[in-house]
């Protein structure tokens, strides 16, 4: 079986003061490990001997966190039968290298471990290092090596080199840790217990009483006494932390020491010898050594055996042995085999092909496709032992058609590593509850969790406390990430009451609410975008809730991380939950006060959130928008300097179109669509009006010429469109032939009756449009009305009338926006109900028709009127009939420039 081989090294071709490669004879959390000199030559070398001639099979190699080598080159080396045993007289052959990362991505800060599987037979093993990567750091161009272990078999007699286990297909195939036939530990397999990254982090001491106690668990185990190998099993996994801790109290009092605080170090010595007391005491160490003497004396061969794996480990699959090996001559002319590692299955590939044999300096060694990284001593975590085992958490739990052990199945080291926070407070058997494959276990010690922290004492230390906290919020990650809805909605129910109530009660303070928050908020994130509609339901509304908590609300954490930009290649799904629960937080929290929403932040969030790729998602953003510029008017013009400018090539958006005249809506403006379409209807009208009114001209002059009698219908027929009145001549008939003339229309202003023979269909448009005294032009529409009903034309027909109010003092069309200040002076005059209103010069006029020609056209008529002096200073045209009709009050013809 492989095991950890002893060795020292003899050779090094440079090393630098204070670092020395003897270094690496030992592992402890102690060892500082080897640095080349400043400005070395490269490469540099180092040769280890083993104690005796031994079959390799694993080298393990640990880099420092940033004096990295860029490659490390592997020999290993034998001496000839008939040579003496010297390092001089050993004849090296290459197996290859590996590479090292530059350490950048951990900021320098942990350090590499590289675990190789060779097959090899020698005495000397040969470690070539290469130059060093550049970094800020390495100032003098060093490399360093913290530790190197080596795992193989000693060859002792030469049946050690037959390979008949590993010929064996069946026995390779076999996964378990014991060997059925022999009920031994299988030969290829290698202890954890071995592996360096286990002496570089325990106590020595603590390590040597972890490997008697594995020895007596495997004792028990092929003796059947499985109460015992379970009370060891348990010893030793606290036992595994308790030595984690303690080389951490040691590695604190050496610097404690060069730094020359011997108090610290003094007080650390205490707390280490102490700490170390007490547990051996609550262990009892002397009953599970069986110091007094076993109960089972029976005499069990365990020769072959050396440190066997903890049953944690035992699921790890050993790495599939070799073949025989060649001879040792054409070793160097045969490729390497190529390891591949996934997970905990070690596979090997052969390489036969002569086209993918690779030179024979650029063989690369099999390493694992994972990289261990481990942190420097110093930063290792604090572990407490976990509480005892209770008897309902032992008791068998049946379940329907399961047949399920109430103690749930062991976690695996990784589980444990990870999950190490939780374990050190609640303890193994409730966090592999926690780990279980049955879902109702894990909602039991959700439940379990919740209870503890819940009845936690306020005199517990702050330190506690907060370690409490920190286990649980890693189990509410992962029960919120579990896909059975019940442990979600425990996870959920855990998280509230440490949020509302656990905080508040021992008064933890707002960095530790906000550190709690930000580690639950991706995952609230990833199960707002479920695929479940009840678990993004639940996850949204569980973030607005959160938003709202007493001890939340403050820090304004919520709202901070929900309104970081969302990135364009996010999925639909993740995209649209986050939009939309800014939106619940919109509608909860709102903009004014100190709720972390700002009109700014949110609209760049949804700026952001208009460019994505999703429809969904767009329209969610556009609604938010909307509702902001509904809700908040004074905010309204810094909502449109977050969108483009609202322009034509902007409108040609149809989403921002929609949008733009969503905003003119709610300002009250009409919309520029509207406002093309009201156009066209009113040309379309205007036109409509125009033929109608030519067609009555071209009737009346008909009539007036005889051709056809005259019909009053056509004097008093108004316009297709009821806002325009149209010409009403109401012309009684003729007594006699003498006053015919008065039916000869042609030539002659229906309005102001002057007669004249320019006044032909085009002449008598020119008149209307810049000389008749009775018409103006409308100042906004441009249309040509009749001054008589100005006023009802603005307020009732032009296309500004929405901007026009009616005097109740004057009667006059006021502007709206002088309509205010207008009512308040009470400086106009007012109507009189038996005369008529001039809209021009604002006095009261006599009433009826001939009022308005005299106060229009007389001399001493309205002062405000152009048009009058322009009609005075023509000659009165002749044959005018004295007893005329005059108009009505008729809209003119309707005509713009």
């Amino acid at each position: 079986m492989p095991r950890k081989l002893p060795f020292r090294v003899v050779h090094v071709s440079g090393q630098d003061d204070g670092y020395k490669a003897k270094e690496l004879n030992t592992h402890s959390p102690l060892t500082r490990g080897w640095q080349a000199a400043k400005f070395c030559l490269y490469p540099q070398d180092l040769i280890v001997q083993l104690d005796g001639r031994s079959r390799l099979r694993k080298i393990q190699i640990l880099s420092h966190q940033f004096l990295v080598a860029t490659k490390i080159e592997f020999l290993v080396g034998d001496v000839p039968e008939d040579m003496s045993l010297s390092v001089d007289n050993a004849r090296y052959t290459k197996l290859g290298y590996v590479s090292l990362s530059d350490n950048e991505k951990t900021a320098f800060k942990s350090r590499e471990l590289k675990s190789v599987h060779v097959d090899a037979i020698g005495q000397y093993l040969k470690i070539l290092v290469h130059k060093n990567h550049i970094n800020k750091h390495n100032v003098y161009n060093q490399v360093g090596v913290i530790a190197v272990n080596i795992i193989g078999d000693i060859i002792t007699r030469p049946s050690d080199l037959n390979d008949d286990y590993y010929s064996d297909p069946d026995r390779a195939r076999k996964l378990e840790y014991m060997d059925d036939d022999e009920n031994q530990p299988r030969p290829d397999y290698i202890s954890p217990l071995d592996d360096l990254a286990f002496d570089m982090y325990q106590d020595p001491e603590i390590a040597s009483i972890i490997r008697k106690l594995e020895k007596k668990k495997q004792e028990a185990v092929i003796q059947e006494r499985f109460d015992y190998a379970k009370k060891l099993k348990t010893a030793i996994l606290d036992l595994q932390k308790v030595g984690e801790k303690l080389g951490k109290y040691e590695v604190e009092k050496r610097q404690a020491v060069e730094n020359e605080d011997y108090d610290k170090a003094k007080l650390k010595k205490v707390q280490m010898e102490e700490y170390r007391l007490q547990i051996y005491h609550d262990l009892n160490l002397g009953d599970l050594l069986e110091t007094t003497g076993s109960r089972h004396p029976q005499h069990v061969d365990l020769e072959p055996v050396r440190d066997p794996t903890p049953s944690r480990l035992s699921h790890l699959s050993p790495r599939t042995p070799p073949r025989t090996p060649p001879p040792r001559t054409p070793y160097d002319e045969r490729p390497l085999p190529a390891m591949k590692n996934k997970g905990d299955t070690t596979q090997r590939e052969q390489i036969s092909s002569p086209r993918s044999r690779t030179p024979y300096d650029e063989r690369q060694l099999p390493v694992n496709n994972y990289t261990k990284r481990y942190v420097k001593p110093t930063q290792i975590a604090k572990h407490f032992i976990p509480p005892p085992v209770t008897e309902e958490e032992e008791q068998v739990v049946e379940t329907g058609g399961g047949g399920i052990t109430g103690e749930p199945e062991p976690m695996s080291e990784k589980d444990l590593r990870e999950a190490s926070a939780a374990v050190d407070v609640f303890g193994e058997p409730l966090v592999s509850k926690a780990y279980s494959k049955t879902w109702s276990y894990r909602e039991d010690a959700l439940l379990a969790v919740y209870k503890q922290m819940s009845e936690m004492s306020t005199s517990v230390p702050k330190e506690e406390v907060k370690s409490a906290l920190k286990g649980a919020v890693y189990l509410c990650k992962r029960a919120i990430r579990d896909k059975v809805y019940a442990v979600f909605k425990a996870g959920l129910h855990l998280l509230k009451m440490l949020l509302t109530e656990y905080c508040s009660k021992h008064r933890l303070g707002k960095s530790d609410i906000v550190h709690t928050v930000e580690l639950v908020m991706p995952e609230l994130f990833n199960k707002s975008a479920d695929t479940a509609a009840r678990n993004r339901d639940d996850a949204k509304n569980f973030l607005k809730d959160m938003a709202n908590f007493p001890e939340v609300r403050p820090t304004n954490v919520v709202p901070h991380e929900c309104l970081k930009p969302i990135k364009m290649t996010l999925a639909p799904r993740p995209a649209q939950s986050r939009v939309e629960i800014i939106e619940m937080l919109y509608k909860s929290l709102g903009v004014k006060g100190n709720t972390g929403l700002t009109i700014d932040n949110i609209m760049n969030f949804c700026v952001v959130a208009l460019g994505h790729t999703s429809g969904e998602v767009r329209d969610v953003s556009e609604r938010i928008i909307r509702t902001l510029y509904k809700e908040n008017p004074g905010e309204r013009q810094t909502i449109k300097d977050h969108l483009p400018q609202d322009d034509e090539r902007t409108r040609k958006n149809t989403m921002y179109r929609q949008l733009f005249e969503y905003f003119d809506k709610v300002d009250g403006k009409p919309s520029k669509s509207d406002m093309k379409r009201q156009k066209v209807e009113e040309e379309s009208r205007k036109q409509e009006e125009i033929e109608a009114l030519q067609n009555q001209l071209q009737q009346l002059r008909s009539m007036a010429a005889g051709k056809q009698p005259v019909d009053e219908n056509v004097l008093k027929t108004e316009s297709k469109k009821p806002s325009k009145k149209v010409l009403n001549k109401s012309k009684p008939k003729p007594k006699d032939d003498d006053d015919a003339s008065v039916y000869n229309m042609d030539h002659i202003c229906i309005f102001c009756e002057e007669q004249n023979p320019s006044f032909t269909e085009d002449g008598l448009d020119l008149h209307y449009w810049k000389h008749c005294p009775m018409l103006k032009r409308c100042t906004n529409c441009k249309q040509v009305v009749e001054i008589a009903s100005y006023t009802d034309h603005l307020l009732t027909e032009c296309e500004a009338k929405g901007n026009y109010a009616r005097c109740p003092q004057c009667t006059e069309a006021i502007p709206k926006s002088e309509y205010a200040q207008h009512i308040a002076d009470k400086s106009c005059k007012a109507s009189e109900p038996d005369k008529n209103h001039c809209p021009l010069c604002h006095q009261n006029i006599y009433a009826g028709e001939d009022g308005w020609k005299k106060h229009l056209m007389g001399k001493d008529g309205c002062k405000q009127n152009p048009r009058r002096l322009l009609a005075l200073n023509k000659q009165p045209a002749q044959g005018q009939s004295k007893g005329r009709p005059g108009v009505k009050g008729g809209v003119g013809r309707g005509r713009k420039r």
